[in-house]
């Protein structure tokens, strides 16, 4: 391997962060020279601190701001079939010892050792996003060793996304290996059933790292009345008709994903207690509100309004605005659930401003319980943004 480029941390950077699990380093972070600026994106290099010690294999991209991302602590690793099968299998036997049934998140990136790539399965079919130049450029590799790991039959490459944008990759949208399904395939969590479409869909089809926070808010629906903002295809409102709920509202802005909703409200047998808003979320807040509705479990699941740290204010606000805004809708000593999937926007940033606006929006409350992202999303201790997703539940007076 005495053949690659080499990547050198700068002397005033901290090569113990990457001996201790860091998987990335910054464009700041490293000695950018002409060789090293003309290395291709997604190509390997060896890392070296400045003292010339190897720190491991790496990808490289000059043109991202995450100049290299780790693939292996053995800077003698060889990048190939078997390599990426390994990690493969590694991934699927906690799938599996997690679920039941062939749907999840097999890929979550850093956190499974294969950086920038998110692989997401639907039975016998599986969507990859190759986020990072490297598994853009491996793409039939990965396929293949998803069919020799795991038996699927399709594999379809999802190639849309913010972070695509920021590797300097272009938006691709094909199938790989197999066919595609001609249908959403329908995929059971909780007792709902969700339709996921493969090929149309937001990011893979299906939002899988929310699993456990639908279980949560079933428990909390009983037989009232329930509110999913930014619905999806009916994510925490089909879940909470599985638990109980004498209807539920599902307020979104795509006709697409609505129509998906009614179709998993159709095949759990909870057709005639879906009703669908298609509505910009704010407007549709407030008109509920000017209507006099109320309900006993509102959940409001944006997207990312802070999706990077020069957004982080922006966003903030605007979680603020949704908490104001939905928290009238709540009967009394009833249960509000707002979420965030900003990694810029911690923990304890998100929790005050929810509070702050449940508290302007002219109600009290106790916050009741805290949730993340399923264990098939797991975070890399050492990467906060890998534990992206922020779910809290509050009761409210």
């Amino acid at each position: 391997m005495s053949d690659l480029p080499v990547i050198r941390l700068r002397p005033k950077s901290k090569p113990q962060a990457i001996r201790h699990g860091f998987p990335w380093v910054y464009a700041d972070e490293a000695v950018l020279d002409r060789r090293t600026r003309g290395v291709a994106p997604g190509a390997l290099a060896v890392l070296e601190d400045a003292e010339r010690r190897p720190l491991g294999l790496v990808t490289v991209n000059p043109n991202s701001k995450i100049v290299a991302r780790v693939m292996d602590a053995d800077p003698e690793a060889r990048i190939d079939a078997a390599w990426l099968e390994a990690r493969l299998a590694r991934a699927l036997a906690l799938r599996e010892r997690l679920h039941d049934a062939p749907f999840y998140r097999l890929v979550h990136a850093e956190a499974d050792g294969l950086p920038g790539l998110v692989i997401d399965r639907f039975g016998d079919h599986a969507v990859i996003q190759p986020n990072a130049a490297w598994a853009d450029g491996m793409a039939g590799a990965i396929a293949d060793a998803l069919v020799n790991v795991t038996g699927v039959t399709g594999v379809i490459l999802n190639g849309q996304g913010r972070a695509r944008g920021l590797e300097g990759l272009g938006e691709r949208m094909e199938v790989l290996r197999g066919t595609a399904p001609e249908r959403p395939v329908p995929v059971t969590m909780n007792g709902a059933v969700y339709m996921a479409d493969l090929m149309g869909g937001q990011k893979t089809g299906l939002f899988y790292d929310q699993r456990p926070n639908h279980a949560f808010a079933q428990r909390l629906a009983g037989g009232g009345a329930v509110l999913d903002v930014f619905s999806h295809v009916g994510g925490f409102g089909l879940a909470m008709l599985a638990g109980g709920a004498s209807s539920a509202l599902c307020v979104d802005g795509s006709a697409p994903a609505l129509e998906l909703a009614q179709q998993g409200a159709q095949a759990m047998g909870a057709g005639d207690r879906l009703e669908v808003m298609r509505a910009d979320a704010f407007y549709a807040l407030e008109a509920l509100a000017a209507e006099g509705r109320r309900f006993e479990v509102v959940i409001c699941d944006p997207p990312a309004f802070a999706p990077s740290k020069p957004a982080l204010e922006a966003g903030l606000r605007a979680y603020e605005r949704v908490a104001k805004l939905a928290a009238p809708l709540v009967a009394p000593g009833g249960y509000l659930g707002l979420c965030s999937c900003s990694h810029a926007a911690d923990l304890t940033a998100f929790r005050n401003v929810s509070a702050r606006g449940i508290g302007r929006g002219g109600r009290r409350g106790v916050l009741i319980h805290t949730g993340q992202a399923g264990p098939d999303h797991p975070t890399l201790p050492q990467l906060a943004e890998t534990g992206y997703l922020k779910a809290l539940f509050f009761r409210l007076d």
